[in-house]
C-alpha cells in the first residue's frame, strides 16, 4: 500500500481494532479496495476477512452494503462494531415493512458506515427505492461462493446483487474462504468484475495435523481423543438430536461438553456460546449451526464424529482448529455406514420434480393461501408439524424446500429470532377510563408509548430488557405482564420466538406453471455427486498427504507433504535423524498417533545406555511447549 492510503488504514486498523500490522493478504485487499477496483478475496476460515471491507470503509465517504446470508454472524459484526464505536445497522428476515423502512430511513439520512442485508431483501421495492438514493462506498459481498451456480451452497437471491450495480456505482469486494478456480471465476463474472482482480491466500495450515481413521468404535474413539489431547474442541455431526446423545456420552465420562443446534433459542445458544469461548465447557457438540464467526484461538481439536457431504464445508470446520499457530488436530471418524449414507444422499437430496412441485403447492395450502395471493408473506414454518400434517418422509421434505429456494419461488431462513411485538388496542383517551388489575400495568403502557411511535397503529417490535429495566421487573415478569394485558384486549401480544421463516417471492403459481429448471436441477445434481465423490476419496485415501488433496481441490497445485497427517505419518523414513528430541517427536506422532502417556516415553527413551529420566521428560515438556507434539494423557 502506498502512500496516504497505506498510513490512513494503519491508523484505522490500531484505532479500531487494536493492531498495529495486517496479516498476510490483508493489505493487498484494503490497498485494491481503497483505489476503487473490484477485488475478490479468497482468504481460509480465520483468516481476518471482515477486516478486509471494514478498513476501507471507514476511510471512503458514504455507507457500505454489505451482503451475508447469515443473520446471527450479522447480528454478531453489528453489536461488534457497535462495540467499538461504530454505527451499524442490520436488515433480514424476520423484520416487518415498517422495522425494515426505519432502517432504511436511518441509513439514508443517518451517520452510519455499514448496512449489514440478508440477500432475499435485495430485490424488493423498497430497498432498491432507498438504496438509489445513498451514498455506497462499497458494495460487500460476504461467502461470496452462494452466488455461483457450481458453489456448494448456491442461494438464488445473490443474482440480485449484479443488479445492485446498474443502481450503484460503487466498487465491489467480494469474500469466500472456500472457492475452486472455476467457482471463483464465476463469482466474478455475475458481480460483474470490471476487471478480474482476485487475491488469494495460500491455505497451507502448517500447524493443523488432519487425521482420518476408520472405526466401528466411534464413541471410543471420541473419547479416547478427547482424553489425550489438552484443551478445547469441537465434534461436527449431522443431527441436532445426535449433538445432545454426544455431549450427554462425553458428560457421563468424565468430559465437560455441551450441545449446540439451530432449533436451541437464542439466548441458549449465546450462553453456550460464551461458555465454551471462556473454557467454561470444554467440548461443544454441534451441528454446522455452531462456528460462522467463532474466532476462538485455542481450539485444540476438530472431530467429524459423521463425514460432511463436500470438501468445502470440511475445510472450513476443520479449519477452526489452531488459529493460534500452535499443533491442533483435525480428525475425521468413517466407517462403511458413512460412505453408504453419503453415497444415499445425492438420491435423498434431489427429489424428483414432480415431487417438489407437489410440496410448493402443499406448502400454500398448509397457510390457505389461494392461486395468485402470497407475495410478499412471511411464515413461520415448523418442518415437523408440516411433515406430520401431510403424513411426509422429512428428508424429501425439507430437501424439496431447499430446491424450490434455489430456484428462486421463496427463500427459507433456519435462523430467525423474531422480536416481541406490542400494539396497543385501545384508543389514547380511553386508557384513562381501563381498570388494571396491576399498578405496573398504566406504567408499562406509559413507556411503551413514549418509546414506540406508532404502537397504536400497528404491532412494532420492542426491546424485551430495556422495557423490563424501565419498569424494574425481570424479562419473564414482563411477558407475564403483557400476557395477561393481552387477555384484558388492552394490547395486542406477539410473544418473540425463534423459527424457521419462509419468505415469498410471488403469488403462488398454478400447477404446471412452476418453473423448476430442470437444466439446473441436472447441474446441482451432478454438482452434488462430485463433491460426495471427492469426500469419499478423501477418507479412503491412503498414499497422498491429506493436507496437499484438500489444496488440490481449490486450486493449488504446488504443495509439499504436511508430514504431520496420518497418510504423512505412516510413509517410511529412508533415515531416522539421532537426534532425541527428533526420535521422541517422531514416536509420538507417527507411533502413537498422538495418544501417549509419559510412561511410554520413558519405557522407550530412559532404559540403560539411553536417556535419563530427568532428561527425557525435559525433552518432551519442550516439544510440547513448542506445539511439536501433543501433551500426554493424564
Amino acid at each position: 500500500m502506498s502512500g496516504n492510503g497505506s498510513g490512513r488504514a494503519l491508523e484505522v486498523l490500531k484505532e479500531y481494532w487494536g493492531h498495529d500490522s495486517f496479516r498476510p493478504k490483508q493489505e493487498d485487499i484494503v490497498r485494491t479496495a481503497l483505489e476503487g477496483r473490484d477485488v475478490l478475496a479468497i482468504l481460509p476460515t480465520g483468516g481476518g476477512k471482515s477486516v478486509c471491507f471494514q478498513v476501507p470503509a471507514m476511510i471512503r465517504p458514504g455507507i457500505a452494503i454489505v451482503v451475508t446470508p447469515l443473520i446471527a454472524l450479522m447480528k454478531d459484526q453489528v453489536q461488534n462494531l457497535t462495540d467499538r464505536g461504530i454505527r451499524a445497522l442490520c436488515i433480514h428476515a424476520g423484520m416487518g415493512r415498517r422495522e425494515v423502512d426505519t432502517v432504511l430511513n436511518n441509513a439514508l439520512y443517518g451517520d452510519f458506515k455499514f448496512l449489514y442485508v440478508s440477500p432475499e431483501r435485495l430485490g424488493t421495492r423498497l430497498f432498491q427505492s432507498y438504496v438509489q438514493e445513498m451514498d455506497v462506498s462499497y458494495v460487500v459481498v460476504d461467502e461470496a461462493h452462494c452466488i455461483s451456480q457450481w458453489g456448494y451452497d448456491f442461494r438464488p437471491d445473490y443474482l440480485q446483487i449484479g443488479n445492485l450495480r446498474d443502481m450503484i456505482d460503487a466498487p465491489v469486494i467480494a469474500l469466500t474462504a472456500t472457492a475452486t478456480p472455476k467457482v471463483a471465476e464465476d463469482i466474478m463474472e455475475r458481480l460483474r468484475f470490471k476487471d478480474g482482480c482476485l487475491i488469494k491466500s495460500g491455505f497451507e495450515r502448517p500447524n493443523l495435523s488432519y487425521i482420518v481413521r476408520r472405526t466401528e468404535d466411534k464413541l471410543g474413539q471420541l473419547l479416547n481423543i478427547c482424553n489425550s489431547v489438552l484443551g478445547t474442541g469441537i465434534v461436527y455431526v449431522r443431527s441436532r438430536k445426535k449433538t445432545e446423545e454426544l455431549a450427554a456420552f462425553l458428560s457421563s465420562n468424565g468430559v465437560s461438553a455441551s450441545f449446540y443446534h439451530a432449533g436451541l433459542g437464542a439466548l441458549t445458544r449465546s450462553e453456550r456460546q460464551v461458555a465454551w469461548k471462556e473454557d467454561r465447557i470444554r467440548v461443544m457438540v454441534c451441528t454446522n449451526a455452531f462456528g460462522m464467526g467463532i474466532d476462538k484461538p485455542d481450539v485444540r481439536f476438530v472431530v467429524h464424529f459423521d463425514v460432511p457431504d463436500g470438501p468445502e464445508a470440511y475445510f472450513q470446520e476443520a479449519g477452526r482448529g489452531g488459529r493460534d499457530g500452535r499443533r491442533s488436530f483435525a480428525v475425521t471418524l468413517w466407517n462403511s455406514s458413512d460412505t453408504k449414507r453419503l453415497r444415499q444422499l445425492a438420491t435423498v437430496s434431489f427429489p424428483s420434480l414432480e415431487y417438489v412441485e407437489d410440496i410448493y403447492h402443499k406448502v400454500h395450502i398448509f397457510y390457505d393461501i389461494p392461486y395468485d395471493a402470497g407475495v410478499g408473506r412471511q411464515l413461520k414454518f415448523d418442518l415437523d408439524e408440516f411433515c406430520r400434517h401431510f403424513k411426509l418422509q422429512r428428508s424429501s421434505a425439507y430437501y424439496a424446500i431447499m430446491y424450490i429456494d434455489r430456484t428462486g419461488h421463496w427463500t427459507m431462513s433456519e435462523d430467525v429470532d423474531i422480536s416481541t411485538k406490542i400494539q396497543i388496542a385501545v384508543e389514547r383517551n380511553d386508557l384513562y377510563d381501563v381498570e388494571f388489575p396491576d399498578h405496573r400495568m398504566p406504567q408499562l403502557l406509559e413507556i411503551l408509548m413514549r418509546k414506540y411511535t406508532g404502537v397504536f397503529s400497528y404491532p412494532v417490535p420492542i426491546d424485551e430488557d430495556y422495557v423490563a429495566s424501565q419498569i424494574g421487573v425481570p424479562v419473564p415478569m414482563l411477558r407475564q405482564l403483557l400476557y395477561k394485558m393481552s387477555l384484558e384486549h388492552t394490547i395486542r401480544y406477539v410473544p418473540a420466538d425463534h423459527a424457521t421463516v419462509i419468505f415469498l417471492h410471488h403469488d403462488r403459481l398454478r400447477p404446471k406453471n412452476v418453473n423448476l429448471d430442470p437444466k439446473r436441477y441436472a447441474m446441482l445434481k451432478e454438482s452434488c455427486v462430485g463433491r460426495i465423490q471427492k469426500m469419499i476419496d478423501y477418507i479412503s485415501e491412503d498414499a497422498v498427504c491429506r493436507s496437499r488433496y484438500l489444496l488440490e481441490y481449490f486450486g493449488q497445485t504446488e504443495s509439499e507433504d504436511c508430514g504431520t497427517c496420518d497418510v504423512c505419518r505412516a510413509k517410511p523414513k529412508a533415515a531416522r535423524s539421532e537426534d532425541p528430541a527428533a526420535l521422541i517427536s517422531s514416536f509420538i506422532n507417527d507411533e502413537m498417533s498422538g495418544i501417549y502417556a509419559i510412561d511410554d516415553v520413558l519405557r522407550r527413551f530412559s532404559s540403560p545406555g539411553q536417556l535419563a529420566p530427568e532428561g527425557c521428560v525435559a525433552i518432551l515438556r519442550r516439544l510440547i511447549d513448542e506445539g511439536k507434539v501433543p501433551p500426554p494423557l493424564q
